[in-house]
């Protein structure tokens, strides 16, 4: 599949070789998309003969012309791949075309499966293992890459959503992971509790968040992973392992942040704090004044973002802190509708598509339009945290140690201006990405989000042992239209890299398992609990296996 182009669906076509342990005979059968239910059946068949001995079942897969062969070995043999589909079948949605939020990757599993229970959830991983499938465990699917596709079992966790327990003296919640946020924070409304951070959005799945290590901002405000406190994961042989910072410390410290690649996480447990509110003031300055004096800008606040308009030199400088102040919003504006500043834009940049050569005055007559005077408003912090996204993108992401944010900004900036890209170091075989880079101007669309995280000790996170800076960029595609965007993410990510970068997990990007091994400390660590509950690799995907997985 390829991360970076939209993607047609896999046709699914296997070979399926059982073999009776009894009678060390062996059947093969080849089978297309529309012949699967028979296959099933015919495994069924020889699976249940089994009654107190254990049944192997190898399978072939032919991927992209590779061949992968394991073995999978049935935990319960008196369950059998026929009475699991039987009890499954009312959970599994046929045909179903999965697509993400953008529309920029997609995918045909074999089955999509919305189990309600754990049990279920135990069942839909059995029967991956009798039938040798793989198992991709999603949320909302808002991903902007590969990272939730699957030509096998897709596990869609929307209705294992339920509060288990809330805890008000501590303030901690108990959830079901395939929650969405914006559940949990009516929930967490309830109990006069919120969240002390968050991302531009609630639309994910509490499990979606914490396994790519989703952020905020607040240079004394960590990734949301760092809050979870405990969690439950269910692994490929359908144990449930229940882990926090105290208990089985490895497998959680490697499970908070884990891509789906050990197991389906159901539940988990999160540090919130008291409600606030937020008083948020944004005003317009000046990139170099704002580099110059960076370090105080970070903690000026609380909470500090900056949104920089490429091909200017303007830039919105946002900062929220907390506050008892009665709610008070904005007057409302035509410059802050939505009529202007989602339909209208869309309009303007569908027009770009053809002019491209216009992208740099409409960067400037945006700025003017909605963000040339100061705005500030006291809301629930819900409210002020999060933000309309807009309309169908492909964003990259990185995290660098905030000490560099100056640099790395001159230099892409020197770089969407130029073409050429001036890193202050060669990163060899971390990027592999093989679009070509031309000493020509690049016209790219606003804005460029910069974020600040304090560090923390996910072993995944891109944030961790390192106080950092994500840089997120973003080219729009009007109306679902593709537009250009591989040179500025090519030269962009030599540009991260070269300044010590990390990229954002659920980003689209192009760091081999070797890269990644030299910029994760506990890559390795990760990896053997990977190896520990996952050896047969039942939760890989295309997107692990080119990001985790190491050639031998």
């Amino acid at each position: 599949m390829d991360h970076q182009e939209d993607t047609a669906p896999m046709d699914g076509s296997f070979i399926v070789i059982p073999k009776d342990t009894s009678t060390s005979s062996t059947t093969t059968t080849t089978i297309s998309q529309e012949q699967q239910q028979q296959a099933h059946t015919t495994i069924s068949s020889t699976a249940a003969t089994v009654t107190t001995t254990t049944s192997t079942i190898t399978t072939t897969k032919l991927v992209d012309g590779k061949e992968y062969n394991t073995k999978k070995e049935f935990i319960e043999p008196t369950a059998t791949a026929s009475l699991l589909q039987q009890e499954l079948q009312a959970l599994s949605t046929p045909n179903k075309v999965f697509q993400n939020w953008a529309q920029t990757f997609r995918c045909v599993p074999e089955q999509y499966y919305t189990p309600t229970t754990e049990e279920e959830v135990i069942k839909i991983i059995h029967l991956a293992r009798i039938l040798g499938k793989n198992v991709k465990a999603i949320g909302t699917g808002h991903s902007p890459s590969d990272l939730a596709c699957t030509d096998g079992f897709m596990v869609n966790t929307d209705k294992l959503n339920r509060l288990i327990s809330v805890d008000e003296d501590k303030k901690t919640i108990t959830v079901q992971a395939g929650m969405k946020l914006h559940k949990l924070h009516d929930l967490l409304e309830l109990h006069d509790m919120a969240m002390s951070n968050l991302g531009s959005i609630s639309d994910q799945s509490v499990a979606g968040i914490m396994s790519t290590a989703t952020h905020g901002t607040g240079a004394e405000y960590s990734s949301m992973c760092a809050s979870v406190l405990d969690l439950t994961l269910i692994t490929a042989t359908g144990e449930t392992i229940s882990c926090s910072k105290t208990e089985k410390a490895d497998i959680f410290n490697a499970a908070v942040c884990s891509l789906g690649a050990l197991g389906i996480i159901t539940r988990m447990t999160l540090q919130c704090e008291s409600a606030f509110r937020l008083e948020n003031k944004q005003e317009p300055a000046k990139l170099n004044d704002v580099l110059n004096n960076l370090d105080n800008i970070i903690h000026s606040a609380e909470h500090v973002r900056l949104w920089w308009y490429p091909h200017t030199d303007n830039v919105v400088v946002w900062r929220a802190n907390r506050t008892t102040k009665e709610i008070s919003l904005p007057i409302a504006s035509w410059r802050t509708s939505k009529w202007f500043s989602v339909h209208v834009y869309e309009g303007l940049l569908y027009i770009c598509r053809f002019i491209p050569r216009l992208i740099p005055t409409l960067s400037r007559f945006m700025f003017w339009a909605t963000q040339s005077k100061p705005i500030e408003r006291v809301d629930d912090s819900v409210k002020v945290f999060n933000f309309d996204c807009l309309f169908s993108q492909y964003v990259n992401e990185w995290s660098i140690p905030w000490s560099r944010t100056a640099e790395a900004l001159r230099a892409l900036d020197q770089f969407i201006e130029s073409g050429i890209v001036q890193g202050n170091k060669d990163q060899g075989k971390s990027v592999t990405t093989t679009a070509a880079l031309k000493a020509v101007p690049l016209e790219v669309h606003f804005p460029i989000e910069i974020r600040f995280v304090k560090k923390d000790d996910v072993w995944l996170s891109p944030a961790y042992g390192v106080d950092s800076c994500y840089i997120g960029i973003i080219m729009y595609r009007p109306y679902g239209k593709a537009v250009p965007y591989k040179r500025f993410w090519a030269g962009y990510e030599k540009i991260m890299a070269s300044f010590d970068g990390r990229p954002h997990w659920a980003k689209a990007h192009s760091v081999t398992p070797e890269g990644l091994e030299e910029s994760y400390p506990k890559m390795k660590e990760f990896s053997a609990i990977r190896q520990q509950l996952d050896p047969e690799g039942m939760f890989l995907n295309d997107y692990l296996r080119r990001h985790l997985v190491v050639p031998k």
